[in-house]
């Protein structure tokens, strides 16, 4: 019974998703969507943005990279890159940080000096409307 399940699976597969299964108690319809990689941020600027945050104010940091409200969300990714959310967070004190304009760190939303590779320093910044 394995072996035919599993034959079955390699057959939807070479389907595209869709297959017509028959065993022995009907017709089984078997309908599957292929999965597609997450979006991965554009890097937005070469460097970090530096913010003054106010002690309990809410934040939504720019995890996609296509905000025009660098380093904040505007909204963007919802049909730029639907796979990826802002991230969310409360200030916790006043203070002056440094917010990620990479999006390729590691300490999201601070910045954590990624910015400075070869790899981010060398790509290309979408076009500024």
């Amino acid at each position: 019974m394995g072996s035919l399940r599993a034959a079955a699976l390699v057959a939807l597969m070479r389907a595209g998703g869709r297959l017509r299964y028959r065993d022995p108690r009907g017709v089984l319809h078997i309908s599957v969507r292929p999965c597609s990689p997450s979006p991965a941020p554009v890097i937005a600027a070469k460097e970090p943005f530096a913010v003054e945050l106010k002690a309990g104010q809410k934040y939504g940091w720019c995890a996609c990279g296509h905000s025009r409200r660098q380093p904040f969300c505007d909204g963007t990714h919802k049909k730029a890159a639907p796979g990826i959310s802002p991230l969310r967070f409360v200030a916790e004190e006043d203070k002056t940080v440094w917010l990620c304009g990479c999006k390729q760190t590691r300490t999201p939303p601070y910045c954590d000096g990624t910015h400075k590779t070869e790899a981010v320093q060398s790509a290309r910044l979408p076009p500024n409307p």
